[in-house]
C-alpha cells in the first residue's frame, strides 16, 4: 500500500461480553482518546461547552439534553465526547499529504486510517486522469462545479445527499438550491435507516416522527426498547430509562444479542454508577431472532383482543378507537387468525415469555415503544412497526402523556434535515410554500432516494454527485455496485471535515471542499454565527461553535450553498443568496415563513433550551385521510435462510461512530484488535462444521444469483440466536445486494442478509477464545 502501514488483525483477542455499561471506564476511555487527539484546553473546552444551552450540540447521535437547569455540567456521553473529540483533533490534512498518497492508496486504505489522519484545511481537486489530488482554490473549485452542473442535459441528472451532520439552515438552503435548479434529487442518510419509521407513521399517524418527549419517557409505566442498541448507539438513553425505573417503570427489551447496555446501567456521575452496582435497565429481556418482531407484536396484539374478550370493557380502550381510529375491526379479524407455532418459530421464544410480557403491559397504563434500525432494515420493516403502532391504538396508549411512539434516531440533526426539506418527495404543500416565498415553481416530480439514486449512477442517468457530510460509498448496500456506479460520474464532490473511503472514489474530476465542524467558530461579514438542530423528539435549539477552525481556508456549509447556488443560477430566481451567506438569521426568517411551527423562528430559538415543534397526534389531530390514526393488516413474515445459511445483521461496534471506526476493539462485546469477526451461536458452528476462531468468508445469497464476498473474518462463539449471526458495518456493506429493501420505504434490508460462510485455510490455527 504505498507509503500507508496498517496494522492487522493477527493480535485479535475475545473475552466475556460485558453485563453492564458506562461506568468509570466510559469516562477513562473517552478522556485517553480526547487526549490522544488534542490538547488538555481543547479537551477542556469542547467537554464543557457540548450539549450546553450557550454551546454546540453534539453530532453523535439525535437524542435531546433535558431541559435547561437540568442539565448536568458534563451532559455528554463516552461516544459524544470521542466523537467531538475526533472533530476537535489537532491533526491536519495539507496538501502534502494528497501528494505523498496516491488515490489508489488512499482506496485500499482502512476507513480508521483515513478518519485518524486529522481535519481537512483546503480544497482539493482529482482532474481528469489523475492519480492524486492537488490543491485548488475556492473560486475555480465552485466555478469546476456549477460549470459540471451547468452541462447536464437534465437537472435530474444531479445528486444533492446529505447526512444527517447538516444543522438546519444550510439543510434549507441545500434543497432552496436544488429544487430552484430544478430537481427533487435530495436523497439522505435517512434513506438507508428511518424511512420504514417515516413510511409506517405517515400512513399510521399522519406525520413521520415520534410523539414523545423525555418527560413521557421518565413518566411511562413501561418502556419497549425494540432493536435497538442504545449503550452504544446513543448512551445518554440509558440516562432516561434510568430516571424511569427510578420512578416505578418497567423496561422491556426485545433484541437478537443481549447488549451490555440493555441490562445494566452504571451512570458515571451518580455514587450508585461509580462504585456501585448501577441499575439493571432491562425487567425483562428478550433475545429475538432477527426480523420476528413482526410476530411478537402480532402475538400480543392477540392477546390484547383475547383479554378484551374474556373482560369486555376492562382491557382495550374502547372509546379511544371508537373517537380517534379507523380499521379496527379488518385489524381485529386478521389478528386473530395469528398461529402461535409460527410466532414461536418467527420469534425464538416461548410461549412463556411472550405471555410475561403480555401480563406487564396489562399492568401498565401508560406505554411507550422505542426502536431503531432492528426493526427498520427488514424487507417487512414498515409493517413491522405498523404492528406497533396497533399495539399502542389498542390501549389508547398515543397522545397522552408517558405514551406513544418513539423512532430513537443516530444522526444529530436528521430529523431535521427532513422538516427543513431535505426530502425527495416532500409533499405539495412545502413546495406550494417555497413558491409562495421564493417566487420560483418548483419541481413536483418525485426525485431519487439513496438506492435509486446509485441506480441512477450505475445507470448512466445521474452524471453528478454532491455530498454534503457523510460518507456515501461506506453507508450505502453492496459496495462494489455503488462505487462502480459513483465511478461512473463526471463529477463527484464531497463538502466533508475529514478524510473518507468516498474521497477515494471518485468520478473523472472530484473535488474536496473542507468545511466547518459543529465546534468551529463560524464568523462571516454579518458577525459570529450560530445554526439550529431538531433531535428526536422534535426539539429545535441553537448551537454554537467555541474552537478555532482548522483552517482559514476552511468554508461554512452555508457559504459554500450559498456560493454554488449563485454561480449556477445567476440571479434567477431572485435569492438573496449573498444576504444568506452573511446573516443566518436571514435565513431563519425564511424557514419561519416555509416550514409550519417555525413561526418567529429567530426570537424563539435564541431562548434557553429551545423550543418544541408541535406534534398534531398529542392534539389528537391525525393528518391521514380519514382524519383518524388507521389501524392497519400485516401478514405474518418469518425470515427462513436456506439450509447451511444464516441469517446476518450488521451493526456497529462500541467504538464506532456510523462508518467510522474510532478504535479495533468492541469493548462491551469482549472484542479487541480487530473487527473482521462474524459472531456466531455455538450450536450453528457445531452444525456448519466450524469453530470458534475459524476463518471464513461471507458469501450473501440473492435472487439475482451474484456471488457477494466478504473475505477473511474470523468466527467468534457468541450468544446470538441460533440460525443468525453478526457482523460489523461497513465492512459487510458489501454483502446487502442494493436490491433488497424494504417494502414501501425503499430501506437496504442490512439487519436481515442471508449468508454462507466458507472456510479458508491457513497455515497456523489461532487459540480459541471464551465463548460469550
Amino acid at each position: 500500500m504505498g507509503g500507508i502501514e496498517e496494522p492487522g488483525e493477527e493480535n485479535l483477542s475475545v473475552t466475556a461480553r460485558k453485563t453492564w455499561a458506562t461506568g468509570a471506564p466510559a469516562v477513562a476511555h473517552a478522556l485517553q482518546y480526547a487526549l490522544g487527539q488534542t490538547t488538555v484546553r481543547r479537551t477542556a473546552l469542547t467537554l464543557l461547552n457540548i450539549n450546553q444551552a450557550k454551546g454546540f450540540d453534539c453530532p453523535g447521535c439525535a437524542w435531546p439534553e433535558p431541559a435547561p437547569g437540568k442539565r448536568h455540567k458534563n451532559e455528554y456521553c463516552e461516544n459524544g465526547a470521542k466523537h467531538i473529540a475526533d472533530e476537535a483533533t489537532s491533526r491536519r490534512i495539507t496538501a502534502d499529504f494528497f501528494r505523498q498518497h496516491t488515490i489508489a492508496e488512499l482506496g485500499a486504505a482502512s476507513d480508521h486510517w483515513l478518519n485518524q489522519q486529522g481535519r481537512l484545511t483546503e480544497p482539493m481537486v482529482k482532474r481528469p486522469g489523475a492519480e492524486h489530488y492537488e490543491p485548488i482554490g475556492w473560486d475555480e473549485a465552485l466555478g469546476l462545479l456549477a460549470a459540471e452542473l451547468r452541462a447536464l442535459d437534465s437537472p435530474d441528472e444531479a445528486l444533492f445527499y446529505t447526512s444527517g451532520r447538516l444543522a438546519n439552515e444550510p439543510a434549507f438552503l441545500l434543497q432552496l438550491f436544488a429544487r430552484a435548479f430544478g430537481t427533487n434529487n435530495l436523497p439522505d442518510c435517512s434513506n438507508m435507516c428511518h424511512e420504514s419509521s417515516g413510511s409506517a407513521l405517515n400512513e399510521t399517524l399522519g406525520i413521520g416522527k415520534g410523539s414523545v418527549s423525555l418527560d413521557d419517557i421518565y413518566d411511562a409505566d413501561l418502556v419497549f426498547v425494540v432493536g435497538q442498541n442504545p449503550g452504544t448507539n446513543h448512551p445518554r438513553m440509558l440516562a432516561a430509562l434510568e430516571e424511569t425505573k427510578l420512578r416505578g417503570g418497567k423496561v422491556v427489551a426485545v433484541n437478537p444479542l443481549p447488549e451490555a447496555g440493555l441490562l445494566r446501567f452504571k451512570h458515571p456521575q451518580k455514587a450508585r454508577g461509580v462504585i456501585g452496582r448501577g441499575t439493571a435497565i432491562a425487567d425483562q429481556f428478550l433475545q429475538i431472532r432477527p426480523g420476528g418482531d413482526l410476530a411478537l407484536f402480532q402475538a400480543l396484539n392477540l392477546l390484547l383482543l383475547q383479554a378484551e374478550d374474556e373482560r369486555p370493557g376492562t382491557v382495550l380502550d374502547r372509546q379511544f378507537i371508537a373517537a380517534h381510529t379507523t380499521g379496527f375491526d379488518d385489524f381485529a379479524a386478521q389478528t386473530r387468525k395469528t398461529d402461535w407455532d409460527d410466532v414461536l418459530d418467527a420469534t425464538g421464544l416461548s410461549r412463556e415469555e411472550i405471555e410475561e410480557v403480555h401480563a406487564r403491559v396489562l399492568g401498565s397504563k401508560k406505554v411507550i415503544v422505542c426502536w431503531a434500525m432492528g426493526l427498520t432494515q427488514h424487507k417487512h420493516g414498515v409493517p413491522t412497526i405498523r404492528e406497533v403502532v396497533n399495539f399502542l391504538l389498542l390501549r389508547g396508549n398515543i397522545g397522552r402523556p408517558g405514551a406513544g411512539v418513539c423512532p430513537v434516531r443516530g444522526h444529530s440533526n436528521v430529523q431535521g434535515d427532513r422538516t427543513m426539506g431535505i426530502w425527495e418527495r416532500v409533499p405539495q404543500a412545502f413546495l406550494d410554500a417555497m413558491e409562495g416565498e421564493f417566487g420560483f415553481t418548483p419541481p413536483t416530480k418525485h426525485g431519487l432516494d439513496s438506492v435509486d439514486s446509485i441506480r441512477a449512477m450505475r445507470d448512466g442517468r445521474a452524471k453528478v454527485f454532491v455530498g454534503v457530510a457523510g460518507n456515501f460509498v461506506r453507508a450505502t448496500p453492496d459496495s462494489d455496485v455503488t462505487e462502480r456506479a459513483m465511478r461512473t460520474c463526471r463529477l463527484t464532490a464531497h463538502i466533508s471535515t475529514k478524510l473518507n473511503r468516498s474521497h477515494a472514489v471518485c468520478g473523472e474530476l472530484a473535488l474536496i471542499l473542507p468545511t466547518l465542524g459543529r465546534s468551529d467558530r463560524d464568523v462571516q461579514a454579518g458577525g459570529e454565527q450560530f445554526m439550529t438542530v431538531e433531535d428526536s423528539m422534535s426539539e429545535v435549539h441553537s448551537t454554537r461553535g467555541r474552537l478555532a477552525p482548522a483552517s482559514d481556508a476552511l468554508l461554512s456549509e452555508v457559504s459554500i450553498i450559498s456560493r454554488l447556488a449563485r454561480l449556477v443560477l445567476g440571479d434567477q430566481p431572485g435569492i438573496p443568496w449573498a444576504e444568506f451567506e452573511s446573516d443566518y438569521d436571514t435565513v431563519r426568517d425564511r424557514i419561519a415563513r416555509v416550514v409550519p411551527g417555525f413561526d418567529d423562528f429567530n426570537t424563539r430559538v435564541r431562548r434557553p433550551g429551545g423550543f418544541r415543534l408541535p406534534n398534531p397526534v398529542n392534539r389528537m389531530r391525525f393528518n391521514t385521510r380519514s382524519g383518524k390514526a388507521v389501524f392497519t393488516r400485516n401478514d405474518f413474515t418469518m425470515l427462513r435462510a436456506p439450509k447451511g445459511h444464516l441469517i446476518l445483521q450488521t451493526l456497529r461496534s462500541h467504538d464506532q461512530w456510523n462508518t467510522i471506526p474510532y478504535a479495533m476493539d468492541d469493548r462491551y462485546r469482549g472484542i479487541k484488535g480487530g473487527r473482521r469477526v462474524v459472531l456466531v451461536h455455538p450450536s450453528d458452528l457445531r452444525e456448519l462444521g466450524l469453530a470458534d476462531r475459524d476463518l471464513v468468508d461471507l458469501v450473501s445469497v440473492w435472487q439475482d444469483g451474484v456471488e457477494r464476498r466478504a473475505e477473511a473474518f474470523r468466527v467468534v462463539a457468541y450468544s446470538t440466536p441460533p440460525g443468525s449471526a453478526a457482523a460489523y458495518y461497513p465492512e459487510t456493506n458489501v454483502l446487502v445486494p442494493l436490491d433488497s429493501v424494504a417494502d414501501i420505504s425503499n430501506t437496504p434490508t442490512s439487519k436481515s442478509v442471508m449468508v454462507r460462510l466458507e472456510p479458508v485455510s491457513e497455515k497456523a490455527p489461532r487459540p480459541a477464545s471464551p465463548v460469550a
